[in-house]
C-alpha cells in the first residue's frame, strides 16, 4: 500500500515507518521537525519506497497532495509533551486542532481510510481506573493549561467520529498509554528517557510531586504491532481503541528501578509541581487502560516489561 504519516518523523511515526517499509509498503512522511527528529528516519534515506517531505500539517496544499496519492493516512502528527504544552499553549492548540481538521477534510475529500493516535490524557482526572474507551472524561478548569491537550483531542476524535457517521469516512482512533523506546526524548517531559538519562550521566533524577503518582509504560514496538493490525482490521472502523500496559509503577519505584538497571550512582531529587510547571499544576494519581476492547478484537497484550522498556532506552541513548 501507499501510507501516508503525519508526523512520521517522530519517536513512534519513525518507528511506524520501519514496520511498514518491511512489509513492502510505500511510506510518505510528512513532518516540521519542531518535536520530531530527522535522525530517526536518517537510515531510510536511501529506500526507494521512502519519501520524506519537511513541512506541516497546517499547509492545506502539500497535505492534500499527500492524502490524495495514499492508500491509508496515520495521523501522528501533534504538539505532544506536557512541558511544550505549558510553554507554548497557542501554538499547540493550534496544531492539534486545525491540523487535524485539515488532515480530516483531505481524508473526507478523497475517501481515504485514516487512523487517528490520541492520548490517554482524554480521561482527565478520572479516578475509576482501569479506564475504558466509554469513561467519563473528568477535567479541571479551561483556565488550568494542563488540560487543553486533552481538550484539543477530544475535539479530534470527535472529528473522527463525525466523519464517520456522517460522511461514511473509515477512521479508527486509538488511545495511547505512555508509549517509550529508542528514538524517545525526555526534552518534552517524557519521564523514562529523562531518568534514563540523568542516570548514565549520574546526575540527580527529578521527581515531580511526592513520587507516589503511578503510569503504566507500554514498549513502542507493541504499539506500532497494535496500530498496524487495527489499520487492516475492517472491524475496528468506525470504532475507539485504548492501547498499553496494565503493569503499574510509581515514578519513585521507576527512578529506583532506572538507577538499580543502569548501574547509576545518582540521586533521587525530589521538587513541587508548582517549581515544575507553575502554580496550580494538576496531575492523576493513577492513570492505567483497560485494554479488554483491543485483546478481544486483535489479541493484543504487551510483550516489554518496564525492565526491558528501561534497558531499550539506555542502550539506545548509550549508543547516541
Amino acid at each position: 500500500m501507499k501510507v501516508f504519516i503525519t508526523g512520521g518523523a517522530g519517536f513512534i511515526g519513525s518507528h511506524l515507518s520501519d514496520a511498514l517499509l518491511k512489509r513492502g509498503d510505500q511510506v510518505t512522511v510528512l513532518d516540521n521537525l519542531s518535536t520530531g527528529s530527522y535522525d530517526n528516519i536518517a537510515h531510510l534515506e536511501h529506500n526507494p519506497n521512502f519519501q520524506f517531505i519537511e513541512d506541516t500539517i497546517l499547509n492545506e496544499k502539500i497535505v492534500d497532495k499527500l492524502v490524495e496519492r495514499a492508500d491509508l493516512v496515520f495521523h501522528l502528527a501533534a504538539a505532544v509533551g506536557v512541558n511544550l504544552i505549558v510553554d507554548k499553549p497557542l501554538e499547540s492548540m493550534i496544531t492539534n486542532i486545525r491540523g487535524s481538521e485539515i488532515v480530516f477534510s483531505m481524508a473526507h475529500r478523497y475517501r481515504k481510510k485514516i487512523l487517528i493516535t490520541s492520548t490517554s490524557e482524554i480521561y482527565g482526572k478520572n479516578p475509576d481506573l482501569p479506564l475504558k474507551e466509554s469513561s467519563d472524561r473528568v477535567l479541571g478548569p479551561p483556565q488550568k493549561l494542563r488540560w487543553s491537550y486533552s481538550t484539543a483531542k477530544a475535539i479530534d476524535e470527535s472529528l473522527a467520529h463525525i466523519y464517520y457517521n456522517q460522511y461514511n469516512i473509515p477512521t479508527i482512533v486509538v488511545r495511547l498509554f505512555n508509549t517509550v523506546g529508542p528514538r524517545q526524548t525526555g526534552s518534552y517531559g517524557m519521564v523514562i528517557p529523562r531518568f534514563v538519562k540523568a542516570a548514565l550521566n549520574g546526575e540527580d533524577i527529578t521527581v515531580y510531586g511526592d513520587g507516589k503518582q503511578s503510569r503504566c509504560f507500554t514498549h513502542v514496538y507493541d504499539i506500532i504491532g497494535a496500530l498496524i493490525k487495527l489499520s487492516d482490521n475492517q472491524q475496528a472502523i468506525g470504532d475507539v481503541f485504548n492501547i498499553g500496559s496494565q503493569q503499574e509503577i510509581s515514578m519513585e519505584g521507576l527512578a529506583q528501578k532506572v538507577i538499580e538497571l543502569t548501574n547509576s550512582r545518582s540521586k533521587i531529587v525530589y521538587i513541587p509541581y508548582e517549581k515544575a510547571y507553575g502554580a496550580g499544576f494538576e496531575d492523576m494519581r493513577k492513570r492505567m487502560p483497560d485494554i479488554t476492547k483491543i485483546h478481544n478484537l486483535i489479541n493484543y497484550s504487551p510483550t516489554q516489561s518496564i525492565e526491558q522498556i528501561i534497558q531499550s532506552v539506555a542502550n539506545y541513548l548509550r549508543q547516541k
